[in-house]
């Protein structure tokens, strides 16, 4: 048997620009996900780690670590004296990576509770990190990243509302998500971010998006009308829509 996949590769053209990503079952009967490259392919377990590695026979070295974290709390009481060496944040880090390139396929098919299972594991990853790496640089390396991976939950989360038909709660998860984003720039004193961020556009689109699916309230229209009507000295037209808006609430 030949180890090429030329003919695989061939069969599946790469689009510059695009993420294209497929589902297979593998040999071993599990479903994989497959991500097309510009040369070649990357092939993840859809459940697990994405190599199918269990590190230390825990499902994933996230959970090894925080494995070690307990045990080290049941024997000392308290998490004073554990770290991550470079080494651990290192491959930590790598994993990370494995999960990133899985959320980026899951959205792409569909999959918003894979994204979301997968980017809330990765946020646990940076703040695991950011308490217990011993070197400031392992600390805040992967900070960096956090809006993106916020960006990404918070786009899956407002996918899976729209589907099962929550405008609203789409758009109160996308409001949350800006808002911690927001606060995310304020902590490390970078509010200049909060005008040039590329993840808090992408979300106020998708605000803007989800806000014209939602019927507009006809009482806050007629607020609304009448609040301008005041404003712009407009007062027959503001008495009437002041008479329109007690009756529609029942107060005329």
């Amino acid at each position: 048997m030949t180890a090429d996949i030329s003919h695989i590769l061939n069969d599946w053209p790469y689009k510059p620009g695009q993420v294209v990503a497929r589902r297979i079952v593998g040999r071993d009967g599990r479903e994989k996900i497959q991500l097309r490259l510009d040369m070649g392919l990357l092939q993840m377990d859809a459940s697990g780690r994405p190599d199918g590695q269990r590190p230390h026979g825990c499902d994933s070295l996230l959970i090894y670590h925080e494995s070690r974290l307990q045990r080290h709390r049941e024997e000392n009481g308290d998490e004073e004296g554990f770290s991550l060496g470079e080494a651990d944040c290192e491959l930590l880090r790598g994993e990370a990576v494995m999960y990133y390139h899985r959320y980026l396929a899951e959205f792409v098919l569909g999959d918003y509770e894979g994204v979301q299972r997968d980017t809330l594991r990765n946020l646990r990853l940076m703040d695991f990190c950011r308490k217990h790496a011993r070197e400031d640089s392992d600390r805040y390396v992967l900070e960096q990243y956090r809006p993106y991976v916020l960006m990404m939950c918070t786009r899956a989360r407002a996918q899976i509302a729209l589907r099962d038909n929550r405008p609203k709660a789409a758009l109160a998860a996308v409001r949350k998500g800006i808002g911690k984003i927001e606060s995310f720039y304020e902590t490390f004193g970078d509010r200049d971010m909060l005008g040039r961020s590329s993840e808090i556009a992408v979300l106020r689109a998708t605000e803007k998006e989800i806000e014209s699916k939602i019927p507009v309230d006809p009482v806050q229209k007629l607020s609304e009308q009448l609040a301008h009507a005041v404003e712009t000295e407009q007062y027959e037209r503001a008495a009437k829509l002041r008479d329109r808006l007690r009756r529609a609430t029942g107060e005329g």
